[in-house]
């Protein structure tokens, strides 16, 4: 019997711990897109306790709470202490077996604080305190945490209209991992709420210094902001979408629906899905125009809860896999962009599962122009990365594309406890490639490329397609 978590935790055959521990285990991580605050590194936020550090925020053991029984007010309530938060958390964990949050949970705690015990009832004080101690130390700060796990960039993500203050301050002070912005303008396009969309527009009219009356106004005020962003390092842009836009547009009539909104006026489906295409390839041609990577996150059901939404708002853990048809729309707006040969280096991430072929088969269409890789399909996100999904993307791409050209994995995590996502995706893949070597479907004289291949895929592959 192989021991829980032990050194080759995944590693299944000689060859795949070989992979691992030779080419993959002590490369630094390129932490491409997540979801940290910049404030905190900036501030070198120190911890007060390991609930704090663990539990807020965190929608994925939310959910997990919440399947358990746990009465909310434990799970995000603001009259309940971080301990009391965390002793709800420790009895959940033995229930947890089998969802990734048991991997994740005690693979955070070795890596980070070295406990080997398994978390529990019985354990709960214990690992609190133990951790809770270290958290308190400068070691275990924000920049300390990131320092322990050899990371060496971060990509934020940040709206059009933000300041980008923390992100200039850590430059101007010299802070050696690379934490750099990411251009999100979801709420330039959202203007299925025309109120939160007027006054989003009237916010980026303060920031980029100009009036906003018209959609051409609108555009070279985001225009002043993308410059201002690439000024500031970033050379990401990301969009969280259901699916892709790409109707049939002109700028005068974008110009007409961005007056009818600004007017107070709600719009039609077909007026919405309008201007959203024309901001959506605006938006494409900045990021092509400045040589950046655009991504695009698609595919989630949010706020599926409207009882818990007023409750306690957006983003607590209530938003599941969506069934978007995509495909047609995907082509048109790539298709659109090549068309002139302003498609940037993309990436796409699906949610939901049924879509990795289809994905994969419609970055194949866009390939080219003397860049490898250049059309990536992202890897397993929010409810895919975990082993299985993570296996089902890799093995999809090997199929379909070049896993050899993959960027890799990333956290999309606002905790500096996350980074041991990128050791299990590096354990799955080193596992996957072991495996096919040892059953004679890779060939064993050619161990060498493939020790290559999976230092690309963990680190310099990303290294290179960003420019880091």
């Amino acid at each position: 019997m192989t021991e829980f978590m032990d050194r080759d935790f995944v590693l299944e055959t000689e060859t795949a711990r070989s992979l691992y521990h030779n080419h993959a285990a002590s490369l630094p991580i390129i932490d491409y897109h997540c979801h940290l605050d910049p404030a905190m590194i900036a501030r070198d936020h120190r911890f007060d306790n390991l609930g704090e550090a663990w539990l807020a925020g965190d929608h994925y053991k939310w959910r997990a709470l919440r399947a358990n029984g746990v009465e909310e007010r434990y799970i995000t309530g603001r009259n309940t202490s971080d301990w009391e938060k965390f002793e709800k958390w420790a009895a959940t964990v033995p229930y947890t077996m089998r969802n990734p949050l048991y991997h994740w949970t005690h693979l955070e705690l070795r890596t980070a604080f070295g406990v080997q015990k398994l978390l529990g009832p019985d354990t709960a004080r214990e690992i609190y305190d133990e951790c809770t101690a270290l958290l308190r130390t400068p070691e275990y700060s924000a920049r300390g945490l990131m320092r322990k796990y050899n990371v060496e960039a971060v990509c934020t993500t940040d709206d059009p209209a933000d300041s980008l203050e923390h992100h200039m301050a850590l430059r101007k002070e010299g802070f050696e991992v690379k934490v750099l912005p990411t251009w999100r303008p979801d709420k330039a396009m959202a203007v299925e709420d025309p109120a939160a969309f007027r006054a989003y527009v009237e916010r980026l009219s303060d920031v980029a210094g100009v009036s906003i009356g018209s959609f051409t106004e609108l555009l070279e005020a985001l225009g002043r902001r993308h410059d201002f962003f690439h000024e500031q390092g970033c050379r990401l842009s990301d969009h969280g979408t259901g699916g892709f836009h790409s109707a049939d547009f002109t700028d005068a009539e974008a110009g007409v629906i961005f007056n009818k909104v600004m007017g107070g006026k709600a719009l039609t489906c077909e007026e919405i899905e309008k201007f959203k295409s024309a901001m959506m390839y605006h938006g494409a041609l900045m990021d092509h125009a400045k040589g950046w990577v655009q991504q695009f996150h698609y595919g989630p059901l949010r706020n599926n809860n409207s009882r818990m939404m007023r409750l306690i708002g957006p983003d607590t853990g209530y938003d599941s896999i969506g069934d978007f048809t995509v495909g047609e729309a995907m082509s048109r707006f790539f298709d659109r962009l090549d068309n002139d040969d302003r498609l940037a280096k993309t990436i796409v991430y699906n949610l939901n599962p049924r879509d990795n072929e289809l994905v994969a088969t419609m970055i194949g269409n866009f390939q080219g122009g003397g860049v490898a890789g250049k059309m990536q399909m992202g890897s397993g996100w929010w409810f895919l990365d975990q082993r299985t999904g993570m296996e089902a993307q890799m093995n999809c791409l090997s199929n379909l594309g070049l896993l050899s050209r993959f960027v890799g994995m990333l956290t999309d995590s606002r905790s500096f406890l996350s980074y041991p996502r990128h050791e299990y995706f590096r354990r799955i893949l080193c596992n996957l490639l072991g495996s096919d070597v040892e059953r004679g479907l890779l060939p064993a004289s050619e161990i060498a490329f493939i020790g290559q291949l999976v230092e690309g895929v963990s680190y310099r592959n990303a290294k290179g397609y960003f420019g880091f």
